[in-house]
C-alpha cells in the first residue's frame, strides 16, 4: 500500500475507485466495503483509492471538543489498511483552510484534479465543503462534467458502520475487550514511550513498565488489570496490564508487567495488544495486599492464555 501525506506530491492516478471516510478502527464493517472497494477496483482493471483525513476534522472545526475518542490513531490506522488490500492511502492534512472550501472547490481541486476517480464509493450521510454542505447528490451533478460515477454504499451498511463504532468504544470503556475485538475483527492495541514511574514494581517482585499514550483523543479501556501482549521489536511477549491510578492515588497510570523478560526499554515504543480484563480496579491500603493481588492477576493470566 502507497502512502500519501502530502497533497502536492500525489501521484498521476488514473482509473482509480476511491472511498472517502474516517475508517476510526477499521473494523468488520470497514473491511466490508474495502472488500468491495477492492473487487470494483479490479473489475475496471484499476486501483483502490482510500481518502482519509488527519488530523480529525472535528478537532479542527471545534478545537475545544474534548470529547473526541479514537479507536485507531493514525499510524495504527495505517497499519490495519496495510492488511487489508487498499493499493492507495491519501492522508489529506485538514486545516481551517480545507475546511472552507466550497462543494464545488472540493470536488474540482481535490478530488478530480488530485484524485482522479473514475468512482466514488460513499455512504448517504457522506457531507463535505464549508458547513458540510456537499452530499452525495451534489457529487452526481458534476458525474457527467468530471466523468465519474457515484456508488452509493448501502444504508443498512452505513448504518451498521456507526453502530459498531459505537459498540466498540462503548465496549472498550467498559472493558469489554472480547466484545471489542470481535466487533473489530482484530485486537485493540495502544501504543506508546516506555517512561520512568516510582518503581514501585520493582520492591515487590512485579517490575513494570510504564507506557506514556501521547494521543490525548486515545481511547483507554477501562481501569483494571488485564491479559496483554506486548510488541517490542517484533517479538511478543506475554503480559499483564494494569490501568489505574498509582498506590498514593497521585496519578493515572497504564503499567505494564511482561513476562520472563529482563532488558532495560526505557525510552523504547511498545505496542500494547488487549487480550482480556481480568478483573476491575482494587484499592489497597498497603503494598503486602497488593502483591498477594498481583500474584493473583498472573496466575489468572497464565490460566487465560493457556486457555
Amino acid at each position: 500500500m502507497n502512502v500519501y501525506r502530502d497533497l502536492t506530491a500525489l501521484p498521476n492516478f488514473r482509473n482509480t475507485v476511491v472511498t472517502i471516510g474516517s475508517y476510526d478502527g477499521v473494523h468488520s464493517g470497514h473491511q466490508t466495503i474495502l472488500a468491495q472497494v477492492n473487487e470494483l477496483a479490479q473489475s475496471i482493471g484499476g486501483e483502490s483509492v482510500l481518502v482519509t483525513f488527519h488530523p480529525h476534522p472535528r478537532l479542527v472545526v471545534n478545537p475545544n471538543d474534548t470529547s473526541l475518542k479514537l479507536i485507531t490513531t493514525i499510524d495504527e490506522k495505517i497499519d490495519l489498511l496495510e492488511k487489508y488490500g487498499v493499493n492507495h492511502l491519501v492522508v489529506a492534512p485538514f486545516t481551517k483552510e480545507f475546511s472552507q472550501q466550497t462543494p464545488d472547490e472540493y470536488i474540482q481541486h481535490f478530488l478530480v484534479d488530485k484524485i482522479h476517480p473514475k468512482k466514488i464509493v460513499i455512504g448517504y450521510d457522506h457531507r463535505f465543503g464549508n458547513r458540510r454542505e456537499g452530499n452525495i447528490d451534489y457529487l452526481r451533478k458534476f458525474e457527467q462534467q468530471f466523468n465519474y460515477e457515484v456508488q452509493e454504499i448501502e444504508k443498512q451498511a452505513v448504518d451498521d458502520i456507526v453502530v459498531s463504532s459505537t459498540k466498540i468504544r462503548n465496549s472498550i470503556l467498559l472493558g469489554d475487550i472480547q466484545k471489542a475485538t470481535a466487533l473489530l475483527n482484530h485486537p485493540f492495541t495502544v501504543g506508546g514511550q516506555v517512561v520512568r514511574g516510582k518503581q514501585l514494581g520493582n520492591t515487590i517482585g512485579f517490575p513494570t513498565a510504564n507506557v506514556a499514550v501521547e494521543n490525548p483523543h486515545k481511547i483507554i479501556p477501562a481501569d483494571g488489570v488485564y491479559a496483554a501482549r506486548i510488541f517490542y521489536e517484533n517479538k511478543a511477549y506475554t503480559s499483564m496490564l494494569y490501568i489505574g491510578h498509582s498506590l498514593d492515588n497521585e496519578y493515572k497510570t497504564l503499567e505494564v508487567n511482561i513476562f520472563d523478560f529482563n532488558e532495560n526499554i526505557y525510552d523504547k515504543y511498545l505496542t500494547v495488544e488487549f487480550v482480556a480484563r481480568v478483573r476491575g480496579d482494587i484499592r489497597f491500603d498497603g503494598v503486602e495486599g497488593l502483591k498477594l493481588q498481583l500474584a493473583e492477576d498472573k496466575k489468572n493470566v497464565l490460566q487465560l492464555f493457556k486457555s
